[in-house]
């Protein structure tokens, strides 16, 4: 469950030969230092793709583009990495700005399609579906740089909450079990999350991910043993490690923990 405090040390930036994080200034426990909006560029080409522009944020959005505009390039297409507002909810207005297409999974946009290879003027992008945070939840593989842009499934600092009741744990387990196997055939060795930090251990990263939500899981069934009922009673007595800010957070992935026990109880 993120929650932690913003960290000075992340501003954005260029973290690799085609990818540049322009920081949104939308800091939260939630969001931790803000959306990570990616632009990502072919060397020598002169368009680029942005990933997440972010919330309906017009400084932010200027940003952006003066960032673009000084490297001379111009914006050719827009990813969306799911439909959250931190996320998406400036996809329209950006699209007004720079009349680039926008592509998504679902959610009436052009949708993309799993394994797709969307390829930018020499730069190619796999779409990989990772749905659970939320069920159109999308990552996209860099191959030239062996990176993997994780939107919210995985974040830069801390861990994320299932949205219940559009995300789903069995969904995110698997999703994450997806990912483990583009790090363990080194297709993944690095990732570039929705929030937070550059993570230079791509495979570290997804087997903490595995082995945190494995003790949630058993925290929770322990919990509910006991005779918690309520999410809410789970929560205050589970995630007592974490802020309450965020509390309401934990209760969506609670409620997802819990469906996911009463859908395997006989397993």
């Amino acid at each position: 469950m993120n929650g932690s405090v913003p960290d000075p040390a992340w501003s954005g930036g260029k973290v690799s030969e085609r990818a540049h994080c322009v920081l949104c200034p939308n800091p939260s426990p939630m969001t931790l230092d803000g959306t990570n909006t990616w632009v990502l560029c072919e060397p020598g080409s002169d368009e680029v793709v942005v990933v997440d522009p972010g919330p309906l944020d017009e400084a932010h959005l200027q940003t952006v583009l003066d960032h673009v505009a000084a490297s001379g390039r111009r914006v050719a297409l827009t990813l969306l990495t799911h439909g959250h507002l931190d996320h998406a909810e400036s996809a329209d207005r950006f699209h007004a700005l720079t009349g680039a297409p926008v592509r998504a999974f679902g959610r009436g946009h052009d949708d993309v399609r799993p394994g797709e290879v969307i390829e930018v003027n020499g730069l190619e992008i796999v779409a990989v579906p990772t749905p659970g945070h939320t069920s159109d939840s999308y990552s996209f593989v860099l191959p030239a740089e062996n990176a993997l842009l994780t939107g919210d499934t995985v974040l830069g600092r801390g861990t994320t909450v299932v949205a219940w009741p559009d995300g789903n744990l069995e969904a995110y387990l698997d999703s994450l079990g997806r990912i483990e196997a583009l790090t363990g055939a080194q297709e993944v060795t690095t990732m570039l999350p929705g929030h937070g930090p550059f993570i230079p251990d791509a495979a570290a990263t997804v087997t903490f991910y595995l082995r945190h939500r494995a003790e949630r899981l058993h925290q929770v069934r322990a919990a509910v043993s006991s005779g918690l009922r309520t999410a809410s009673e789970v929560v205050s007595h589970v995630y007592s490690d974490v802020p309450q800010s965020v509390w309401p957070a934990a209760e969506l992935s609670v409620q997802a923990q819990l469906e996911y026990l009463r859908e395997h109880a006989t397993d």
